[in-house]
């Protein structure tokens, strides 16, 4: 059976774990490293639960009433809009970086490749979360179809929705989450193809983070060797801008 821990799950099972790594931690360097706030979080989550085990999935009649948007609600851009105008038949994911056949991928070609449903919580950084049913395509299908490079570690995602300045959103996963079985590329919420608040015509679900993490509008996926030259070299907008964690693991 599987088990499946959140943050307050996790705290129960760290002492016993610590044991373990007690030797190892006397070096400064790598307690340094280890017991960051961040770094230990991942560490611990990543430690005492399978890399594939699964967000936790609800039946259809606890679906939430509404979903909220969460970020931004409309990039409002005028290629955006343009886009938006045409049903986004323009559309384009592109696929590139460190791979051997990047993509460029159009929506009726996302909705014909086989896709995956799973009805999962949203929990916002804000405090609240909702409920929803997904339909997308396992990045997993993508990131097997462009084949990466031996030195691809990380998937970097770049969105259509300017944050000011013409500074565009960005975030960014390891290869542990991009190849989960719940990390999708959803293109529909409740049976019904995404609004614009909910990040049409496609966004990101990574159902083990937080809700900064699931990039929305999606407009380029590029897999890189390092972060350092991503934004501010930390991996994401928000972890830029506002001192997130790179890492925000449920």
């Amino acid at each position: 059976m599987s088990l499946i821990l959140d943050r307050r799950t996790l705290v129960l099972g760290m002492g016993a774990t610590l044991a373990g790594c007690d030797r190892l931690a006397r070096h400064d360097s790598v307690r340094e490293a280890l017991f960051s706030a961040e770094n230990f979080h991942k560490w611990a989550q990543r430690s005492l639960m399978a890399r594939d085990a699964l967000a936790q999935e609800f039946r259809p009649d606890q679906i939430s009433p509404f979903f909220r948007p969460n970020g931004t609600a409309n990039p409002n851009t005028p290629g955006y809009k343009a886009l938006w105008r045409h049903g986004f038949a323009d559309w384009r994911l592109k696929v590139g970086g460190l791979v051997d056949r990047p993509l460029s991928l159009s929506l009726a070609q996302l909705h014909h490749l086989p896709h995956r449903e799973q009805i999962t919580r949203h929990d916002c950084v804000e405090g609240w979360s909702a409920i929803g049913k997904w339909r997308g395509v396992p990045l997993k299908l993508i990131l097997d179809g462009v084949g990466l490079r031996s030195d691809a570690r990380y998937i970097v995602f770049r969105c259509a929705d300017d944050m000011g300045g013409g500074r565009p959103y960005y975030e960014s996963i390891d290869l542990v989450d991009a190849f989960h079985p719940q990390t999708i590329l959803a293109f529909a919420l409740n049976d019904q193809p995404l609004r614009v608040a909910n990040g049409a015509p496609l966004r990101l679900r990574v159902e083990r983070q937080l809700g900064y993490k699931h990039a929305k509008y999606l407009m380029e996926i590029e897999a890189v060797a390092s972060l350092k030259e991503i934004g501010g070299g930390k991996g994401g907008f928000w972890e830029d801008h506002a001192g997130y964690d790179w890492y925000a693991g449920i």
